[in-house]
């Protein structure tokens, strides 16, 4: 067993896609011709977005992400050299700050944001492992 992608449910998926390109820097894998999922290109794993009508199609209930309502019990990370300046990126580009960066007790730096679903988007520094 892998772990193949993860997908969140999205309102308007072109519209996310083209957000997560210009807030996050990730390119895009494709778009399916309905506009109801896409993948972006993040490493080993792919983010990906599907509409909120494919969770009906695939007979799944869920409560739509909303950025005026709480987030979700979920959370994606980015992991970056630069921590500072992907979550100013990531503000200037239209998501809401939710903390700035700030170093853990364990060494990590570590910042939060919504995007533009009110999704959680941590950003944060690689841990490193001590031996």
């Amino acid at each position: 067993m892998k772990f193949g992608y993860t997908i969140i449910y999205v309102a308007d998926v072109p519209n996310t896609v083209a957000f997560y390109e210009t807030a996050f820097g990730l390119k895009r894998r494709f778009i399916h011709e309905s506009d109801l999922y896409a993948e972006m290109e993040t490493g080993g794993t792919a983010l990906a977005f599907a509409g909120n009508e494919a969770a009906e199609m695939n007979g799944l209930a869920i409560l739509p992400n909303d950025p005026a309502s709480p987030a979700a019990g979920w959370e994606i990370c980015f992991v970056t050299d630069d921590v500072q300046g992907a979550f100013e990126r990531a503000v200037s580009k239209g998501c809401s700050p939710v903390s700035n960066p700030s170093e853990k007790p364990w060494g990590q730096t570590v910042s939060y944001v919504r995007d533009m679903n009110g999704c959680i988007v941590e950003i944060a520094s690689p841990i490193v492992q001590s031996s």
